[in-house]
């Protein structure tokens, strides 16, 4: 007869009931931020374009979203994508980006780590020294490149949409930290740029929650306030993101700290790949950066993104830029979810 614990080494997978639905997903990280991949598993989505799927998505499967970004399966600074269709035969595929509170418009430790993710996985064909991969975001059109070296992937960068300063030195009346000075930009999302010394913010991982509090302060009050927040073409996209509090360096050699608090007081782990998109042109517009200069951007855990500015461009009514941005990511596991229809948490649930 067989012990316990050889019938455990012998029976080690779960028969999947009928009525259960699996979600298999490839985690990874970009600068400590993770990013959930979701494979299979999704419902069929309906939509001729990423910004349908997403609208879609919204209404139709959001507690998907919930299930595989909230606890139990996740955390409050969860952060996933969902593969799709492109918009046409130009890009290799779509993404959805996703969050605690909903999805993103751009991401761009996202753009690193799926244009990684796809070398390594074969989906697209690799090159040396440069694999391109055209994605189609709800921003529009990225195009990243994964560099590689002998064989082995070194990293990645990616160029961005059209990301435009809408003002300089605004001002917004901040219950519990008073008048705050700050810079309105776009880099495939919008963001509100602060200065952390003005409140006297140091950012570092020791003040974590007082970062989450200032930074969904200063988005609030951004948002009450009349400044409009309003992207040239497309309504989807025209909504305040998240703050970005800005920091002097920390490690040796590096221009500048950011920290971004978005959607529901998340703290990207990475320097903000769509948060250092919207610095450059505000960089840009204070001559403080020229074209195919470098600034290098860490985060609060260290990790560093270099970023540069490609060239100009007239996007409406705004002289935009098209920024790059590099990193690189990394693999942390394979996953099968599984979602009970009885289990009274299996949409998950968010505690902070």
């Amino acid at each position: 007869m067989l012990t316990t614990y050889q019938r455990i080494q012998q029976i080690n997978s779960f028969s999947l009931p009928a009525d259960w639905l699996r979600i298999r997903t490839i985690d990874l990280h970009t600068g400590g931020e993770p990013l959930r991949v979701i494979l299979d598993g999704f419902p069929a989505l309906q939509g001729r374009n990423v910004l349908e799927y997403r609208r879609y998505v919204r209404a139709n499967h959001d507690q998907l979203r919930r299930a595989l970004m909230h606890e139990p399966r996740g955390h409050a600074d969860m952060y996933g994508c969902l593969l799709l269709p492109p918009n046409d035969e130009k890009a290799d595929f779509g993404i959805l980006f996703m969050h605690n509170e909903g999805y993103s418009t751009m991401c761009g430790h996202a753009t690193i780590a799926i244009a990684i993710l796809a070398v390594q996985m074969g989906w697209v064909v690799r090159q040396e020294p440069e694999t391109p991969v055209v994605i189609d975001a709800p921003c529009g059109r990225l195009r990243a490149f994964v560099k590689i070296e002998n064989g082995k992937i070194q990293g990645a960068y990616f160029h961005g949409v059209p990301s435009f300063v809408v003002g300089l030195g605004l001002q917004a009346d901040v219950p519990g930290l008073g008048p705050v000075r700050y810079d309105l930009a776009y880099g495939g999302a919008f963001y509100a740029y602060v200065d952390a010394r003005q409140i006297g913010l140091e950012l570092v991982p020791a003040n974590y929650s007082r970062i989450i509090q200032a930074g969904m302060q200063v988005k609030r009050a951004v948002m009450a306030s009349p400044q409009p927040v309003e992207h040239p073409f497309e309504e989807d996209l025209s909504f305040l993101y998240g703050t970005i509090f800005i920091g002097g360096p920390v490690s040796a050699g590096i221009g500048s700290r950011n920290v971004c608090v978005f959607a529901e007081g998340e703290v990207d782990r990475s320097p903000t790949g769509s948060g250092v998109s919207g610095r450059l042109p505000i960089h840009y517009a204070r001559g403080e950066i020229a074209i195919g200069e470098t600034m290098t951007v860490e985060s609060i855990t260290g990790s560093v993104f270099k970023s540069s500015i490609v060239r100009e461009i007239d996007y409406g009514p705004f002289r935009a830029i098209i920024p790059c941005v590099e990193g690189t990511a990394f693999i942390t596991g394979q996953h099968e979810f599984l979602i009970d229809p009885e289990d009274p948490f299996r949409n998950g649930f968010f505690l902070r």
